[in-house]
């Protein structure tokens, strides 16, 4: 994945006169810019805006030799990744969703310029990539997307509550046992500090599930080695018990665990490894 030429002086460097072909993705930057540009929403990630911008890189790595230009990427986080009903917020819920509706008009006109733009440099273009759970059904109805990714939705973490688009039911837990029992109404789960990226709040968080009834010590909250948690189900809970949790995204499961359990009723059907768990340490 690039967006500027210094990225492919790297990748030859790195290769030290290495012969293979490196198969290269563009990255557009999605956002949404208002006020003549003064207010931007969305992520910052790829500087390439303009469909003459990715041309130019289009030709930089044509140029090149080892180099293939296969793919085009434009993930619209602003759109996919930010849930339009937020709990109790109305007006801030009506404002994203307008905010939402004039992101993905503006989006799906300079996409396609920017895919023909590409595709008159590299016509063997093999895919276009675009879309998030949040934005599926209306990335997928673009001519110009060959692709669509759906990640943290399939596991429907707790920030995914909150969209008119879809609705799902929690698809994946994890769970921390029961060491210590402080006192009456309280017990101290091993580890569970495990927030989301993102601006840091609370929303970031994960939320103990079950048994229904728990709630973080506000002096404490989740912690990267204990994570008190306080309500009356807490005293039917024992040492070695599990208490189980929703976490806020998908990464940070992956990310902090090496397998997941594929269950089917009550059964544990399959096993299959994380990204961790294959020995792929990314971040």
């Amino acid at each position: 994945m690039v967006d500027d030429p210094a990225q492919l002086d790297l990748i030859d460097c790195a290769r030290d006169g290495g012969r293979e072909e490196i198969r290269v993705c563009l990255e557009l930057d999605t956002s949404l810019r208002l006020l003549g540009g003064r207010l931007r929403v969305g992520a910052r990630r790829s500087p390439l805006r303009e469909p003459q911008q990715l041309a130019e890189l289009a030709r930089s790595v044509a140029r090149r030799p080892g180099f293939r230009l296969v793919g085009l990427m434009a993930y619209e986080g602003h759109v996919a990744g930010v849930g339009d009903a937020v709990a109790g917020r109305p007006l801030r819920s009506r404002g994203i969703r307008l905010m939402q509706a004039a992101a993905r008009r503006e989006l799906a006109v300079r996409r396609a310029a920017a895919v023909a733009a590409v595709r008159a440099v590299a016509p063997g273009l093999e895919f276009v990539n675009g879309g998030g759970t949040g934005s599926v059904q209306h990335t997928a109805a673009e001519a110009a997307v060959t692709e669509v990714a759906a990640g943290s939705g399939l596991f429907q973490p707790r920030l995914f509550d909150h969209y008119t688009s879809f609705a799902g039911r929690p698809a994946a837990l994890f769970a921390q046992p029961v060491v210590r029992r402080p006192g009456m109404g309280c017990v101290t789960v091993l580890g569970g500090g495990y927030p989301a990226s993102g601006v840091a709040g609370e929303d970031r968080l994960p939320v103990p599930y079950l048994p229904e009834g728990l709630r973080y010590d506000p002096m404490e909250g989740p912690g990267e080695v204990q994570t008190p948690l306080l309500g009356t189900a807490a005293d039917d809970l024992l040492i070695g018990d599990k208490v189980w949790f929703r976490h806020a995204k998908a990464g940070e499961l992956c990310e902090r665990f090496d397998t997941l359990r594929l269950i089917e009723g009550d059964r544990v059907t399959a096993s299959v490894p994380t990204y961790r768990g294959e020995g792929r340490t990314f971040l």
